[in-house]
């Protein structure tokens, strides 16, 4: 069996695949408190604030794979549709979140969960840190790009780069570089 193969079977210090309902069941709820947690770090930007959201999404994405990443991730912002305060604390609640300006972040995040898990799945993940980091970075750039999107229709291209895009870049690579770093960690400790 070829290394990507076996990184494949293995992508995950928790193994989640190997794990029951029950066990996946309660990994969702973690992670959707994980994730409004990160939500409460914030730098307060206008129009769209700064947090450790996407630390915490790909990271998920990462651990859980694509599947209960993703399902992770839409359960969070079920809760947030409904009114639970698990956002960043700034903006709209509830529903009409999804419809201001980090509503195009907000709907990128399953797909962002998606992309890491899924390459984590096929061996970028914390065994090939370099790897890791590359896939850390496309789940940042699929984030600013639909965010920035989202945000460019409302307020048009020019500024929305501007406010949207642009002041994330170098927090990005600093959070691909840490989500690379903490899946290292997280495949040394549990070997």
């Amino acid at each position: 069996m070829n290394q990507i193969a076996q990184g494949a079977d293995t992508f995950s210090p928790l193994r989640p695949r190997e794990k029951s309902r029950a066990w996946q069941v309660g990994a969702v709820l973690v992670g959707t408190l994980i994730l409004a947690v990160a939500s409460r770090i914030e730098v307060p930007m206008i129009p769209v604030p700064m947090t450790m959201q996407t630390f915490a999404v790909t990271m998920i994405g990462a651990l859980y794979g694509w599947r209960l990443g993703a399902v992770t991730v839409l359960a969070w912002l079920a809760q947030g549709a409904l009114g639970l305060p698990v956002f960043a604390p700034s903006g709209a609640v509830g529903i009409a979140r999804f419809f201001g300006p980090t509503g195009g972040y907000l709907l990128a995040f399953p797909l962002v969960a998606m992309l890491t898990g899924w390459l984590a799945e096929r061996g970028w993940n914390g065994s090939r840190p370099l790897r890791a980091f590359a896939s850390m970075l496309a789940g940042n750039a699929l984030c600013l790009a639909l965010g920035g999107a989202w945000l460019a229709v409302m307020i048009g291209a020019g500024p929305a780069f501007a406010a949207g895009v642009a002041p994330f870049i170098l927090g990005g690579i600093l959070k691909s570089a840490l989500g690379a770093a903490a899946l290292g960690g997280a495949q040394r400790f549990t070997r």
